[in-house]
């Protein structure tokens, strides 16, 4: 979503959008693919990341009106970074 590029599943992270219980609508990280409801892919790289928030794609992808909070999908992708350095 973020660099556009395709790759396996495997390789990807999925994204959904879920509404807290303020109408709050955020993007939460679905590695076990098992969320219901609408997903979004992307690498989980920092940079993908960063293009797909700065292009606005999780919004258009997930067909949510209004721009959804990405802090725990952000959380994850540094972990995973984190993790792996």
């Amino acid at each position: 979503m973020g660099c556009r590029r395709t790759d396996s599943w495997s390789a990807l992270l999925r994204v959904v959008a879920e509404t807290d219980e303020t109408g709050v609508i955020r993007l939460s990280p679905d590695p076990r693919r098992r969320l219901p409801g609408r997903g979004a892919w992307l690498h989980p790289t920092g940079d993908c990341l960063e293009q797909a928030l700065r292009r606005r794609a999780f919004g258009r992808a997930l067909r949510v009106g209004a721009a959804p909070d990405p802090a725990a999908v952000t959380a994850y992708v540094e972990g995973l970074r984190r993790t792996t350095s």
